[in-house]
């Protein structure tokens, strides 16, 4: 039996780059020979989530949600187009603990292991420290640090805060960094107050976005006072109000992501055909990367 690796994300009518993440984790994937087929799909963009399953060929599909946490487009719009038996109990989730379902799609005969979103996966917790260790040059980042994982909140749906403030926990477990605090766009705690929350000169932020876009270039830059313009782009740090601020831009674009990927289909059952890392290496990646 062959089995594919459908990649689902939100897309964008209106920035280019909001598919770039899918497709290079997509590229990545394909080049291990992991699956037989690697294919992408958008709700914003082409290829289509609508017709996404009867352009695959594979009889075992798994499809992994880019996205951050778990909600309204997770649990009804995806399954909703993808045309899947599925209902959000099937996850059992307390909102950031969904697993996978295998289900079926209406349209095609194909057996469909839908997973839980990549943002709200432990392997994540991971990538937000590869994030910090990226924009800051340090492998070892961490003593004497702040660390802000940022989210973008909303009072419509509180796993949107959930995932971030369960990473951020994680993360402080570890007892890596002197601080770390979970800050947001929409809701308290702010990130336009970032320095406030810290008393570490020196405070890492890294947002849980999946692609770059106004958000990650514009919004938190211009609300954390690194620039009166993100579109004229920020130093790496800045200073603000005695902080040097190492802003990391979006998770999505950080290359072990596609090992989160990886991690949801074998939690699911996949044979992936190889228990090495796609990006093992810490990657050295410009920091301007919602």
């Amino acid at each position: 039996m062959t089995e594919a690796l459908l990649l689902v994300a939100h897309g964008s009518h209106l920035n280019p780059r909001s598919s770039a993440p899918a497709q290079d984790h997509a590229d990545t994937i394909r080049a291990s020979g992991a699956f037989d087929e690697v294919r992408e799909a958008y709700w914003k963009e082409e290829p289509s989530l609508r017709n996404a399953l009867r352009t695959v060929t594979a009889d075992e599909v798994y499809v992994v949600p880019l996205f951050i946490s778990e909600g309204y487009f997770t649990e009804q719009v995806i399954p909703r187009e993808l045309r899947l038996e599925f209902d959000a109990a099937d996850w059992n989730s307390d909102g950031t603990s969904a697993d996978f379902a295998t289900c079926s799609p209406s349209d095609v005969d194909k057996t469909v292991h839908y997973c839980g979103p990549v943002g709200t996966h432990d392997a994540m917790t991971d990538v937000i420290v590869r994030r910090a260790e990226t924009v800051t040059g340090d492998p070892d980042v961490g003593a004497g640090v702040g660390l802000a994982v940022v989210g973008h909140g909303t009072k419509r749906n509180e796993n949107s805060a959930k995932a971030v403030e369960y990473h951020a926990d994680r993360v402080r477990d570890r007892d890596r960094f002197a601080e770390v605090r979970a800050l947001f766009m929409d809701e308290a705690p702010e990130v336009d107050d970032v320095t406030d929350h810290f008393e570490s000169e020196d405070i890492v932020v890294v947002p849980l976005f999946i692609a770059d876009g106004y958000h990650t270039q514009e919004d938190i830059p211009e609300d954390m006072g690194l620039t009166d313009d993100g579109r004229e782009g920020y130093a790496v740090p800045s200073r603000v109000d005695g902080h040097d601020i190492w802003y990391a831009g979006a998770i999505g674009t950080e290359p072990l992501m596609a090992d989160v990927i990886l991690e949801r289909t074998a939690d699911a059952g996949a044979d992936t055909g190889t228990d090495a890392p796609t990006t093992g290496e810490t990657t050295t990646m410009p920091a301007d990367g919602d």
